[in-house]
């Protein structure tokens, strides 16, 4: 039976892929290893060899000169197989750990270039899977290929060749039941591929629960779920063990029949053998070269029987790889992008239609315009579509329908990295990095001098509360910024987007999570970041944006108002009732 027949059909095209990009790479270490392997194969079978003189020079004619030159040859044989077995074994890790850190890399480069929608589409705790398990699951494929073809195929080889030229009839009575076991193992290998790929998914959701039990740790306290996350751990944690004693139970399916048939093959051997010793005039050492070959070529053969199985198992893991390794994004740079160049910085909306998904729009055909240099302002109900105007300038997203222009430039033409340059973003939602509140800082702008640091969180009102703590600027935040509270973790934000100097801002509630006093001093500090910059601003706090130069307001996906606060307010409709509602309240 064909190796071709004991693969499913996409197992073969992955599987090439991997050699060919990693064996062409690191020819130079696997030649050294497969030399080291053929090695170990040759002494091996030259171990078993040796067994024929040994039993007919030393145990039947008694010659002590044999005997010494048979200890020396043992002792030189063995010490050999030892240095080079730790040779392949040395050089066989190394390239398995440059191949996981590599593919971590290609993955980790890959998840970066990705859209918005990429994340919303794959969960967290499955691309840390892919990150650990399917990188893990490439190198042991590639090293199972090198230790089978190297060590195990050549130390069969060295064995066959031993028994051949000992005895070819013995050789083809050991080798009866191979068709069989062939058989077998093509049974187990659809059984082995779903099982792992079932193991996957339910490691990836071990990781979510997880994540999330760190994350909100403070709403499963308060809300006393503590035991609905420990079920559902002891489920995910279950189903794992379940999975895995299935796997191992499909693996080890053929270690029984190994083992008959080994057994079989055995006792034909020592029946025949025997016979010939006794009524054919064969020597002993003939005989018990043959069957120690035999006996060492098991373990070797057992390995090579399940071969087909674990890289069944490892190609889903790579299979995996390569599916995220090949993803593309959807929003991306197109051939002929250019670098941006803001010059005034006016950014325009021109029939805006888009939809996260695009049979349900968010916005419909919007037009707005945020003047250059001027503070622009986004007002409405959540769900209205301001985020998503965010979202669109910084080119997150595509449109489906219209233009999204920065001083006439179409920002599907340019290159995004020069736009991300060009705009400083401070959400509401705000993300830090685990590390110092200096190293948090100079995200803005890395590269930054410490005193243009300190004057960023100066104007943040920031540098005061950041003396105040135990280490200063060297105060580790914590995982999200854990060990500060909301109000400094804003303005930590705000202070990176100080320090970033763009030209651009977009602010998304920047002063959500502050106390009135510091609320106060930030209203000030922004005005001042805020001249001659083109802002846009997105505030549920009407008295946010009172001053603003212009405010559109949205409703379902549209602008439905715009004009100064005097101006809305005058107008007595949408804008006009949501002031009502904050500052005079419900009559």
């Amino acid at each position: 039976m064909s190796l071709g027949r004991l693969f499913k059909s996409d197992d073969f095209p992955v599987l090439k892929r991997l050699v060919s990009e990693n064996f062409r790479r690191f020819a130079p270490q696997y030649a050294a290893a497969m030399v080291l392997m053929a090695v170990v194969a040759g002494t091996t079978g030259l171990s078993a060899w040796l067994m024929k003189d040994l039993i007919n020079k030393v145990f039947v004619d008694r010659d002590p000169w044999y005997m010494w030159v048979i200890c020396g040859s043992v002792i030189v044989i063995y010490t050999l197989k030892g240095l080079a077995s730790y040779g392949q074994e040395v050089l066989l890790s190394r390239i398995g750990n440059n191949i996981i850190a590599m593919m971590q890399r290609r993955i980790f480069d890959k998840v970066l270039s990705q859209d918005l929608g990429f994340f919303q589409r794959n969960a967290s705790s499955d691309l840390i899977t892919r990150l650990t398990t399917n990188a893990q699951a490439a190198s042991s494929a590639l090293n199972l290929l090198a230790t089978s073809l190297g060590r195990d195929l050549l130390t069969v080889i060295s064995l066959l060749v031993v028994m051949i030229t000992t005895d070819p009839l013995l050789t083809a009575i050991a080798l009866i039941g191979m068709p069989l076991l062939f058989v077998v193992v093509a049974r187990l290998l659809k059984q082995v591929r779903k099982l792992f790929s079932s193991e996957v998914r339910s490691l990836a959701s071990i990781i979510a629960t997880m994540q999330e039990t760190v994350h909100g740790i403070r709403i499963i306290k308060a809300f006393r779920l503590e035991d609905a996350m420990r079920a559902r751990m002891n489920e995910s944690v279950t189903a794992v063990e379940r999975l895995s004693n299935r796997m191992v139970k499909a693996q080890a399916a053929t270690n029984p029949l190994i083992d008959a048939l080994g057994g079989v093959a055995v006792a034909s051997v020592i029946f025949y053998g025997g016979w010939r010793v006794i009524h054919a005039g064969a020597t002993p050492g003939e005989f018990f070269a043959f069957i120690t070959a035999l006996l060492m070529a098991t373990d070797p053969a057992r390995r090579l029987a399940r071969l087909h199985l674990s890289l069944a198992a490892a190609s889903v893991g790579v299979r995996m790889l390569y599916e995220l390794i090949d993803a593309e994004p959807a929003v991306k740079d197109r051939p002929d992008a250019v670098p941006l160049s803001v010059r005034e910085g006016e950014i325009r909306f021109s029939g805006v239609t888009f939809g996260y998904d695009p049979e349900a729009p968010v916005l419909r055909e919007v037009d707005l315009v945020a003047e250059a240099g001027r503070t622009t302002a986004l007002v409405g109900l959540s769900g209205s579509g301001k985020s998503t105007i965010f979202n669109l300038v910084m080119r997150f997203w595509t449109p489906q329908q219209g233009r999204v222009e920065i001083d006439g430039t179409d920002l599907q033409g340019v290159r995004a990295d020069t736009l991300y340059d060009q705009a400083a973003l401070v959400s509401q939602d705000v993300f830090l990095f685990d590390g110092t509140i200096a190293e948090n800082i100079l995200r803005g702008r890395p590269g930054a001098t410490e005193e243009e640091m300190f004057a960023a969180a100066r104007s943040a009102s920031a540098h005061d509360f950041i003396l105040k703590l135990p280490n200063g600027y060297a105060t580790n935040v914590g995982e999200f910024g854990g060990q500060l509270s909301g109000g400094q973790r804003q303005r930590i934000s705000i202070a990176r987007a100080f320090l970033k100097n763009a030209p651009i801002l977009l602010l998304d509630e920047p002063t959500s999570a502050l106390d009135a006093e510091s609320d106060a001093a930030i209203q000030e500090a922004l005005k001042e970041l805020m001249k001659g910059r083109t802002t846009l601003i997105i505030a549920h706090r009407l008295a946010t944006v009172a001053s603003a130069d212009r405010i559109y307001v949205m409703d379902h996906g549209r602008v439905v108002e715009t004009g100064t606060h005097a101006d809305l307010v005058a107008l007595d409709g949408v804008y006009a009732r949501l002031h009502q509602l904050q500052f005079h309240g419900a009559d």
